[in-house]
């Protein structure tokens, strides 16, 4: 088991560092600074437990859901299976949601009492976000993790419902069955973000030569995800299979936008994007 969770400021004085085992937070809250100092202590008093939890319930976390709803009991395994419920039709386990799940659970209890004009929970990329009234935050896009740089922003403003976002892809820290660079969508929570992004990037997908798959478990013997094939090199493809593949996850991005469990996303694959805008801001757009 790893050791001691750990929390201290980073060098600028003003974000807060949370790490336990593979579990990694920068977290920042606004507002007076004796609220903030509350904030902080609240944060690292409920990220000390969080892995410990995970760990309990970890057999069942990585058990594909089906017909039974499991009785998990720590409040992170049950945010990770109200996320992923919803898609219980497919293969999905609640590990599919468990960075997003962490950073609601530390925003939630970031927040708790406290008057902060906004603050942020980033977890490897999954980010919670609380806002009072007529304020944002943005987020940068990165299309390519292995060409860093900014391709894109992404604000989430009070006035929409989205607070939480999330990105998944075959370069990222997960296994995935698919070939995106990288999904990042916004969902009314970073559990539900994480949940989608997995998912439609796991759609992103194209039979080619190209591309390199191997069973999970030679990858990572712990693996949810047990011998399925997951992607692990894809080399250049073809215009068609490009497209075919994205056209393919922005119709599963629809489907969960229709089902009001996503409020839009955004899709990379070798330099090309689709794009899923909010409904309204779709509907405008079309007017």
């Amino acid at each position: 088991m790893p050791g001691a969770a750990r929390m201290a400021l980073l060098p600028d004085g003003r974000r807060l560092h949370l790490q336990h085992g593979p579990i990694d937070i920068v977290a920042e809250a606004f507002g007076d600074s004796a609220e903030v100092e509350a904030a902080y202590r609240q944060a690292g008093a409920c990220f000390a437990t969080v892995l410990d939890d995970l760990v309990a319930e970890l057999a069942m976390l990585r058990r594909p859901l089906g017909g039974t709803r499991p009785a998990l009991k720590g409040p992170v395994a049950r945010r990770m299976l109200a996320a992923c419920w919803p898609h219980r039709a497919r293969f999905v386990t609640p590990m599919a949601a468990v960075a997003g799940s962490v950073a609601d659970e530390v925003l939630a209890a970031m927040t708790a009492g406290r008057r902060l004009t906004r603050a942020y929970v980033n977890n490897g990329g999954d980010i919670a976000v609380h806002l009072s009234p007529g304020t944002s935050v943005s987020a940068g896009v990165v299309n390519d993790p292995d060409r860093p740089g900014l391709d894109g922003r992404i604000v989430l403003s009070a006035d929409r419902p989205a607070r939480g976002m999330a990105t998944s892809g075959w370069r990222g820290r997960s296994l995935s069955f698919g070939i995106a660079d990288a999904v990042t969508v916004l969902a009314g929570s970073a559990a539900a973000a994480d949940a989608a992004a997995t998912l439609i990037a796991n759609a992103v997908t194209a039979d080619h030569p190209a591309i390199e798959r191997a069973p999970a478990v030679s990858l990572r013997e712990e693996s949810d995800l047990g011998a399925r094939l997951v992607t692990v090199a894809v080399g250049p493809l073809p215009a068609h299979a490009r497209a075919a593949a994205l056209d393919a996850g922005l119709a599963e991005a629809r489907a969960m936008q229709r089902a009001g469990l996503i409020d839009s996303a955004r899709l990379a694959l070798q330099g090309e994007t689709r794009t899923l805008a909010p409904v309204e801001a779709a509907g405008a757009a079309a007017a």
